[in-house]
């Protein structure tokens, strides 16, 4: 019981965890309103706007600011683990999900054209971010970060 009090407890880790969470559910309303249907992936899938990722790490990053200060390792630490997720969300994962649509496209073609091929799942096509995407998470986690710190 003393564990999940410590855990509960952690602003960090909460701070982190809301700025997850929020970013999620707007994510899923965001892709409600633009696309008008409702898919529950987007609720724990990756890609999309707001960047969970983003949200999540700058909340982090917020609250270890609030409760460590700027000089510390706790600081330097979260800085830069916040740094390498939000350069990968916007590089390496981003051109992950322009390959996948891509690959989708073909699998869809070769289908048409009737060829012998194993049918394979579809690959996720949403597991990257735009910079503005990844903008609006970290603007909304040091937000979060920053209310939950308060609390």
């Amino acid at each position: 019981m003393q564990l999940l009090n410590d855990i509960l407890s952690n602003t960090i880790l909460m701070a982190s965890f809301w700025g997850w969470l929020v970013a999620q559910v707007l994510k899923t309303i965001i892709y409600v309103i633009v696309n008008k249907n409702f898919n529950p992936e987007r609720l724990m899938g990756d890609g999309g706007m707001p960047s969970s990722h983003s949200a999540t790490v700058m909340a982090l990053v917020t609250s270890t600011f609030l409760h460590f200060g700027a000089g510390s390792f706790e600081f330097a630490i979260a800085g830069v683990l916040a740094l390498i997720v939000m350069h990968d969300a916007m590089g390496v994962r981003r051109q992950a999900g322009k390959q996948a649509v891509v690959i989708n496209n073909m699998m869809d073609w070769f289908k048409e054209l009737d060829k012998d091929i194993p049918t394979e799942q579809r690959l996720k096509e949403f597991v990257g971010h735009t910079p503005l995407q990844v903008l609006f998470g970290a603007i909304l986690g040091i937000i979060v970060g920053a209310v939950v710190s308060s609390l």
